[in-house]
């Protein structure tokens, strides 16, 4: 596992972006909601809601971009993305002093392409896939003569992210289970390194939504492959292919992946503002969709504490309010 994350690597991580990620709090349900019987495993919730930028990303997006020679910082930073990566990589380019050009798909809420541009990153558009976005931020990059801080596929980024599985063992030691969703990987690729190398009897459960199970399709195939994408209400999971680091991360470390698809994520959508007063997207709430429908499966009973981690709270208010008056019943 030479190839892979270790965890010197993410503790190197963890002390480059101090004071600029925020330690983001683990709130236990039970404290909140009545969570399933007396014998039911605890939920944590892993709040990354509450990071700086509304999402995890400014955890991976500082780790590369402030270890990049200074020559290559200041020649300016460019990356590809759905929303919060770019967001993260505006606030990090800012904290920075350099420039920053952001290649969103054409459907990103406007939340997160206001966020983008408030911060100073120039933003342009290019088609709804992750490799659409991709071959223009490279096209723009070479042409500009600026670095790619990629979102997902890159060992520094991931390594960021898995500060995330640090700070759940120092918060949760007698933690058993941790949920994370499934994009491009980085965050899944991060946070089970970190846990597996620590504590291998830990088990990590990828949820990616149903229509764009592209971990799923890579992991049966045996190599990253690219789907069809589905359009889905979590925006922030459409990549259709997963990268090549991060499939050999979760090939490494993650015990197993469930797909859920956009009710469930509604429902946990609603759970989490009615009950334990969190504004989560829809990319952040999956993960407590899959523990909820593990708790009704009776799958977390009984057992030790389950974490979900909530990658992002970026959400459109109008969205956000359509959600929570959806009769799921209908």
């Amino acid at each position: 596992m030479a190839d892979l994350l270790s965890l010197d690597q993410i503790r190197e991580a963890a002390a480059r972006i101090r004071g600029v990620a925020r330690v983001t709090p683990l709130l236990e349900a039970r404290d909140l909601v009545a969570w399933g019987g007396p014998d039911a495993a605890p939920l944590l919730l892993k709040c990354e809601n509450l990071q700086v930028g509304g999402a995890f990303k400014i955890r991976g997006a500082y780790n590369m971009a402030s270890s990049l020679p200074e020559a290559a910082r200041r020649a300016g930073l460019l990356t590809y993305s759905s929303g919060n990566h770019g967001l993260a990589l505006a606030l990090t380019a800012r904290r920075l002093g350099v420039p920053v050009v952001i290649v969103m798909p054409t459907t990103t809420p406007a939340v997160k392409v206001e966020g983008a541009r408030a911060l100073g990153a120039e933003v342009l558009f290019e088609g709804t896939t992750t490799l659409e976005r991709k071959a223009r931020g490279e096209a723009e990059a070479a042409r500009r003569g600026m670095t790619i801080v990629p979102p997902f596929d890159h060992i520094r980024t991931a390594a960021g992210q898995g500060t995330i599985g640090l700070e759940i063992l120092e918060q949760c030691p007698d933690v058993t289970r941790v949920y994370v969703p499934i994009g491009g990987g980085g965050l899944i690729s991060g946070v089970a390194a970190a846990i597996k190398r620590s504590r291998p009897s830990i088990e990590v459960v990828g949820v990616e939504p149903t229509g764009v199970a592209r971990m799923t399709a890579s992991l049966a195939a045996g190599h990253p492959v690219t789907i069809p994408i589905t359009p889905g209400i979590a925006d922030g999971l459409l990549a259709v292919r997963p990268g090549d680091i991060t499939f050999r991360h979760v090939q490494a470390f993650v015990d197993r992946i469930v797909t859920i698809d956009d009710n469930a994520i509604i429902g946990a959508l609603q759970w989490l503002f009615r009950t334990a007063k969190i504004v989560a997207e829809p990319s952040g709430a999956i993960t407590v969709a899959a523990a909820l429908a593990e708790r009704a499966s009776g799958r977390l009973e009984p057992g030790g504490p389950a974490v979900a981690v909530i990658s992002g709270g970026n959400v459109e208010p109008k969205a956000f309010s359509d959600y929570l008056s959806c009769d799921l019943a209908n």
